[in-house]
């Protein structure tokens, strides 16, 4: 009998612990993020934009911890802008605001510089059902245009913008 109710002790034991390793290790809706389809869609209609109003740009999207997903540079696009889009992108990341949010706040004396951050408009956080799973910048045109490039790559995967 004590054999019975110490093998059913463990098999209990052994279940809630499976249990609890599984809801550890599934994902949640906090650990969604961009995927690299969904980035190479964004930024094919990022590039259509920009094209179709002759803006030659560097296109950046990264994850929700700032890892790179993709980038691209097109043709025509100075070198710098690889710098700023990775720049922008580390500010919208940091922050969880626009990049243009973060300038103006700057310039207000709100908030403190951040490291290697750049105030530029055209770097915009990822939103998908609510959820922010990235960030996404465009450099090579004027701020505002970077910006309507990367709002043409929400559009496109269905992510919801910030001004």
């Amino acid at each position: 009998m004590n054999d019975m109710l110490e093998n059913g002790r463990r098999a209990v034991a052994t279940f809630a612990f499976g249990l609890l390793a599984a809801l550890a290790l599934s994902p949640t809706q906090a650990d969604a993020q961009i995927t690299m389809e969904q980035a190479q869609q964004a930024v094919d209609a990022a590039e259509a934009e920009a094209r179709a109003n002759g803006w030659n740009l560097t296109i950046y999207v990264a994850d929700a911890e700032g890892v790179p997903v993709y980038l691209r540079r097109m043709d025509g696009a100075s070198a710098r802008t690889t710098d700023i889009v990775m720049r922008k992108v580390h500010v919208v990341i940091t922050t969880g605001g626009t990049s243009a949010a973060y300038g103006a706040a700057l310039a207000a004396g709100t908030v403190d510089s951040i490291p290697g951050g750049i105030h530029y408009e055209g770097g915009l956080p990822i939103i998908i059902n609510g959820q922010m799973v990235g960030a996404m910048a465009a450099s090579g045109a004027r701020g505002s245009e970077d910006a309507q490039a990367v709002r043409a790559g929400f559009a496109a995967i269905g992510a919801d913008t910030m001004n």
